[in-house]
């Protein structure tokens, strides 16, 4: 399992020169509205040191890590949700994402262009999440028309379009979907399916003055936000791992803005790691926090869900500890687990299954 982390923001404000650092992709990044009109998709490694250490023991011909799907989409600008800068196509992509990274640009810069003349966070952020509530609200508004003309029997029917008037309310007082108390009948939904409603996090396209983003954060109440200095990002990307360390440590920061953007999505989607490991290759896979034995199975193949035995599993630290299978089983942490077993953070797993 891998998510998708759709760029959007109004143009020109970095983020195809963003993606371009996060994926280490050469694609237009264009002084110019729009320059950017098909989304640009890259799959890029999830960092996780503990997979060396994993593939070392077990002599690993292959490290596989999980991996992030960045998309960048095509700036919106006030009005994408009637249609305007070619909006309802570029609204379309982000239907297609799990979670939102809302890049606000804070660097001022008159070389280049924007779309209101000059840059203000505070605006450029509202008119974007505005467009979204409003393309979520004819959608919503069309939904309901939908079911109070249709014939087809359902259980819940008029519980179900006074749930759906209650949200559509709720986005007519722009706020977003993500915000509403959703009853169950909206939650067995799955064809109604808003924008506003997927987890988002902004990154701030900063200079060196990022003040500015900690009160952004603080004056629109935001949970979460990752700044970004594309040009100091861009140094360190072009470093070996080790200097990279160093360079950092001089910054005061632990980690580089893929790795920041990482964690905050996988926090986000409720996201945790599993491993497998022997002898052919040591791999990474991301699962839902909610997922047991089974469903992990699933994910790496269906025929081994299907077929599904136990799961023997160890905690990576003991793994590491006892340097290995035959160690983790002569001290007595190797664990035997059925298919309801809660997958937990960093478990090593090896699935028993017979189809």
């Amino acid at each position: 399992m891998s998510f998708k982390c759709g760029l959007v923001g109004m143009p020109n404000v970095g983020k195809s020169s963003i993606f371009n650092l996060l994926t280490k992709q050469t694609i237009s990044a264009d002084n110019y509205p729009f320059c950017t009109i098909d989304p640009n998709n890259a799959f890029v490694e999830v960092p996780d040191s503990r997979l060396a250490k994993l593939a070392s023991i077990n002599k690993s011909k292959k490290i596989i890590n999980a991996a992030i799907e960045f998309v960048d989409i095509a700036g919106l600008i006030k009005g994408a949700s009637t249609g305007e800068g070619l909006g309802n196509e570029f609204l379309t992509h982000i239907k297609q994402t799990d979670v939102i990274a809302h890049v606000v640009r804070f660097f001022k810069d008159d070389d280049v262009i924007h779309v209101n003349g000059s840059p203000n966070p505070e605006s450029d952020f509202q008119d974007i999440n505005l467009e979204l509530i409003l393309s979520d609200l004819s959608a919503t508004q069309k939904y309901s028309d939908y079911l109070k003309k249709s014939k087809r029997p359902l259980k819940n029917k008029l519980e179900l379009i006074k749930d759906i008037d209650s949200l559509i309310q709720h986005l007519s007082e722009e706020k977003p979907a993500r915000e509403f108390n959703y009853t169950e009948n909206l939650k067995n939904l799955t064809d109604l399916k808003l924008l506003t409603k997927k987890p988002m996090f902004v990154i701030a396209n900063v200079d060196e003055n990022i003040e500015g983003a900690g009160k952004f954060k603080l004056d629109n109440r935001i949970d979460n936000i990752v700044p970004i200095n594309a040009i100091i990002e861009q140094e360190i990307a072009g470093l070996n791992p080790e200097e990279q360390q160093i360079f950092l440590q001089d910054l005061g920061v632990k980690e580089t803005a893929l790795e920041r953007i990482i964690k905050t999505g996988y926090e986000l989607l409720d996201l945790k790691t599993f491993f497998t490991s022997g002898e052919k290759e040591s791999r990474a896979w991301a699962a839902r926090k909610t997922y047991n034995a089974s469903q992990c199975a699933g994910i790496i193949h269906s025929d081994i869900e299907k077929g599904f035995i136990r799961a023997e599993t160890i905690a990576y630290d003991d793994y590491i500890k006892f340097n290995g299978e035959q160690g983790s089983k002569n001290n007595g942490v190797w664990r035997q687990e059925g298919k309801d077993y809660l997958v937990e953070e960093g478990d090593v797993i090896y699935f028993r299954f017979n189809v």
